[in-house]
């Protein structure tokens, strides 16, 4: 019997045998709350993040990167169904997919449809049991681990101020509300973030020999109030040296409603005046206590790294690095998120690929929705049954001078806004009535990075105005009025 003829077929089939059991590159993500873009890699130079930048230098860092709505639980589920909010869905931080968008196929259950291991870990959807069928494994610092008759979800949410001391432990137990900041004594293991972060190491360590490829995440906690942070982190920034912002009061010609009440800072933590500007000192401590969260998580975000590649498995890792969306630290005199202005929106976003050997950071605009199709495309799978609303970006990630869209839309309570490379333009809109015209408000990003001044009714900037609010209602029409 001769062999030979039969050769090209055997060839054929140990190819076809070898390419489907290649295990895919596994993922990734490391999930930030509250973090916005002032990190060393972006250019701010008094921030201690060497991780952060170590990650940056080897893959593609985004300058334009926008949430499309500044609230935590909106935002994530927008960006892990890779869907914009809507008129009805995806309004608030109480935002929950598996009640508003249930027959969205989302990311990570996409991915466990095609054969990946999928892990939550931490703060991934808002809510702990939202779409726990996504994941094979779900979990958060000390949620299953409670007094006994206390659901997981509600144990978490009472846990979140991650208070060290006794008196602001019992301040928070009497009152329900504690400082927006306090200095840890304690080790970095402690705190939730080093609990989580003690878990990823453990998965990595676990996963890396399963046959399967892994969807790991780590959800951060520390960038959001109440700013927590072990005494180290605290003691690499001098108090004396942090400098407020210059754009520390609103925009002039601004609507009354673009200017935010600070109802998350003012209602949820002591110490904070009711009305009136935060004094300089209370201010400046703000600051240094966000500061100290970043360069925590930074360092635990390091620890992780340091694990992948230690277990090898670095090479065949995709990592991506991003922030639900941005934070005020003073900026137009507020503080905290959920505002159109560009500081709530802009979030730090870094992808990396060791496949591919591009590391230039790109300025093209990109927003959340980008996403998931983004990871679709790194790891040759099909899209699901519903239209995604971004584009991927692995053009980019290519070619980082490529330019992958016009504009980004973003929404906000009742803000809806094109950002463009040379223009923000937002309108607000009544949630009843026709979604009729209340106010608007356009910044030329040009001339005027920090959004000082409202053009919206400079005569010179009508064409802009018409222009962009024309594009918002003929392209957005369904995510603003539903129809």
């Amino acid at each position: 019997m001769n062999l030979l003829k039969f050769l090209p077929l055997l060839l054929f089939n140990f190819f076809v045998y070898s390419q489907q059991n290649i295990k895919k590159p596994n993922v990734l993500l490391f999930y930030m709350d509250d973090l916005r873009p002032e990190l060393n890699s972006y250019g701010s130079t008094h921030i201690n993040s060497p991780n952060i930048d170590k990650l940056a230098e080897k893959g593609v860092q985004f300058n334009e990167a926008y949430a499309n709505i500044a609230v935590c639980g909106a935002s994530r589920a927008s960006m892990l169904t890779g869907i914009y909010p809507g008129k009805d869905y995806f309004i608030d931080y109480k935002t929950r997919v598996d009640k508003e968008k249930n027959d969205i196929v989302s990311l990570p259950r996409h991915l466990k449809n095609n054969g990946y291991t999928t892990i939550s870990n931490g703060k991934i959807y808002h809510f702990l049991n939202d779409k726990l069928q996504d994941w094979d494994e779900v979990w958060r610092p000390h949620a299953f681990n409670n007094p006994e008759g206390i659901e997981p979800i509600n144990w978490w949410q009472s846990l979140w101020k991650d208070y060290q001391t006794k008196e602001n432990k019992d301040l928070e137990n009497l009152t329900g509300k504690g400082p927006a900041f306090e200095i840890a004594n304690v080790k970095d293991s402690v705190l939730i973030d080093g609990l989580l972060t003690n878990k990823v190491i453990r998965d990595i360590k676990r996963l890396k020999n399963q046959p399967s490829p892994f969807f790991l995440t780590a959800g951060f906690i520390s960038n959001h109030l109440p700013f927590i942070a072990p005494e180290r982190f605290w003691d690499m920034y001098d108090y004396d040296s942090i400098k407020l912002p210059k754009n520390d009061r609103p925009a002039a010609n601004s609507p009354v409603i673009s200017i935010s009440n600070n109802g998350e800072l003012i209602n949820g933590y002591l110490g904070i005046p009711k009305k009136g500007d935060l004094s300089e000192d209370l201010s400046k401590k703000l600051k240094h206590g966000y500061y100290a969260t970043v360069s925590y998580v930074d360092h635990l975000v390091g620890k992780i790294i340091n694990t992948l590649e230690e277990e090898k498995l670095s090479k065949n890792t995709i990592i991506i690095f991003v922030s639900d969306h941005g934070f005020n630290l003073k900026e137009h005199s507020q503080w905290g998120k959920y505002t159109s202005h560009r500081i709530s929106g802009r979030v730090p976003l870094i992808i990396y690929d060791p496949r591919n050997k591009s590391t230039i950071n790109s300025n093209s605009l990109v927003e959340l929705v980008d996403i998931y199709p983004t990871v679709l495309d790194l790891l040759d799978l099909e899209n699901p049954n519903h239209v995604l609303d971004g584009k991927s970006l692995v053009s980019i990630l290519k070619n980082p001078a490529y330019e992958n869209k016009s504009h980004v839309f973003m929404k906000n309570a009742k803000g809806y806004t094109i950002k463009t490379a040379d223009y923000c333009y937002t309108e607000y809109l009544k949630l009843k009535d026709n979604r009729q015209f209340i106010a608007n408000m356009l910044f030329d990003h040009k001339n005027d990075i920090n959004e000082t001044i409202n053009l919206s009714k400079d005569v010179r900037y009508k064409n802009v105005v018409d222009s962009l609010s024309n594009l918002l209602h003929s392209r957005y029409r369904y995510n603003i009025h539903g129809l």
